[in-house]
C-alpha cells in the first residue's frame, strides 16, 4: 500500500500496566509489519478523568475532541477492552457515546478485549459487535480475545493467541483501505 493507512486503536482499560494495551500493542505491531499506517492511539486510561467529567462533547477537552476525531476519520479501528461485569467498560462507551453515528459508516474494525478467564470470550459478539453495528462499521468476523494465562508481565505469551493474532491480521487485510474523499 502506498498511502499510509489512517488506524485509530482504542484501549479501553483504565490502569497501566495493561494486558488490554499489550494485546492492541500487539495487533498494531503485527499491522505495522505487514501494511504502512498512521496510528493514533488512545488510551482510556490517560484520558478518563476529564472524559468522564464531560456530559456533551462540547465540554471536552480539545485533546479529547482530537481523539474522538480521529476515530471518526480512521481508515481502520482497532478496539480493545477489558471485560468487566460482562461487557466494556462504562468509559469505553462513554468515549463512543461522543462519536457521530454516521462517522464509521463502512469503517473496518477489528474487536478485540481481555478477560480472567474464557468465560468473558463471547464479549466480542455479545457486547462490542452490537455497539459498531450500530454505527454500520464493519466488524470483521475475526475477534481476538485473550485472557490473563496468555500473557506474562504484561506480554502476549501465547502461542494460541499469537496465532490467533496473525488469522485476525492476515483475514483483515483485504478489507483495509484509505477512505475515499479524505
Amino acid at each position: 500500500m502506498s498511502v499510509k493507512l489512517k488506524v485509530t486503536a482504542v484501549s479501553g482499560g483504565v490502569g497501566r500496566p495493561s494486558r488490554t494495551l499489550a494485546l492492541l500493542e500487539a495487533l498494531t505491531s503485527r499491522f505495522a509489519q505487514r501494511i504502512e499506517i498512521d496510528l493514533h492511539l488512545i488510551e482510556l486510561g490517560q484520558i478518563s478523568a476529564k472524559l468522564g467529567a464531560a456530559a456533551s462533547r462540547s465540554e471536552l477537552p480539545e485533546a479529547i475532541q482530537n481523539d474522538i476525531a480521529a476515530i471518526e476519520t480512521a481508515d481502520f479501528l482497532l478496539v480493545a477492552t477489558p471485560v468487566y461485569r460482562a461487557t466494556y467498560t462504562g468509559i469505553f462507551k462513554h468515549l463512543f457515546d461522543f462519536v457521530h453515528q454516521d462517522s464509521l459508516i463502512d469503517v473496518p474494525v477489528l474487536l478485540a478485549a481481555t478477560g480472567g478467564s474464557d468465560r468473558h470470550a463471547l464479549i466480542i459478539d455479545h457486547q462490542l459487535r452490537p455497539l459498531f453495528s450500530f454505527f454500520q462499521a464493519l466488524t470483521l468476523p475475526i475477534g481476538v480475545y485473550g485472557t490473563e494465562a496468555d500473557f506474562v508481565d504484561y506480554k502476549v505469551a501465547s502461542k494460541a493467541l499469537d496465532e490467533r493474532i496473525e488469522l485476525a491480521v492476515s483475514r483483515a487485510l483485504p478489507f483495509l483501505k484509505p477512505r475515499s474523499g479524505q
